[in-house]
């Protein structure tokens, strides 16, 4: 971290409690990528390192395995929105900006109150402050960044789908009280006028 990025941080914003936001995508990963898990709360200590006593470093992880494209079902994220406009928070931390939001309306909607209330943000490659022109403009890119990687990932995801589609190798789960029976090869499931004699 920079000697200038740590003098943003003033004993206002010391005054306030620090809010960690940890979050992963899904079950899976939370069970699969412990280590990105372990980065995101080892940010606790650059709170600690910036001065912030650790009892007043709330780790908000509730939205674990939740997705960041919409903020409707976290509560985790709502809850910290809500600290930042209170006036509760002297700086936000999030490994980085897709943690908290992978959706431009929820991430601008968080810079705007956090800008409004003097609040800095902080992700791995330093500490922002959303009231400062270059800053918001940097945070506005990363945000952009964030929701145009959840679009690609979900059309190269969407592509591979169609692709199994057209090969006919798709499977699907079936509904409670179905089951399947194996596949039989192509040419036994062609009706007997398309085989040669």
């Amino acid at each position: 971290m920079s000697t200038n990025s740590a003098l943003k941080v003033t004993a206002e914003h010391l005054r306030r409690d620090a809010f960690l936001y940890v979050r992963q995508s899904s079950l899976r990963q939370v069970f699969e990528n412990t280590e990105s898990t372990k980065r995101q709360y080892a940010l606790r200590d650059r709170a600690v390192s910036l001065g912030w006593p650790i009892e007043r470093i709330h780790v908000v992880d509730n939205d674990l395995g939740m997705s960041g494209s919409s903020a409707q079902e976290r509560d985790g994220f709502q809850h910290l929105v809500a600290e930042v406009a209170n006036g509760h928070a002297g700086i936000v931390l999030g490994l980085e900006v897709s943690r908290l939001a992978r959706n431009n309306a929820d991430w601008h909607r968080l810079i705007e109150l956090a800008s409004l209330t003097q609040t800095l943000i902080l992700d791995e490659d330093g500490i922002y402050d959303p009231g400062q022109f270059n800053d918001r403009l940097l945070l506005g890119l990363k945000g952009a960044m964030s929701e145009a990687e959840l679009h690609i990932l979900k059309g190269r995801l969407q592509g591979g789908i169609k692709n199994k589609a057209r090969r006919g190798e798709l499977e699907v789960p079936l509904p409670i009280g179905l089951s399947s029976r194996p596949r039989l090869p192509l040419y036994r499931s062609l009706p007997i006028w398309f085989c040669d004699r």
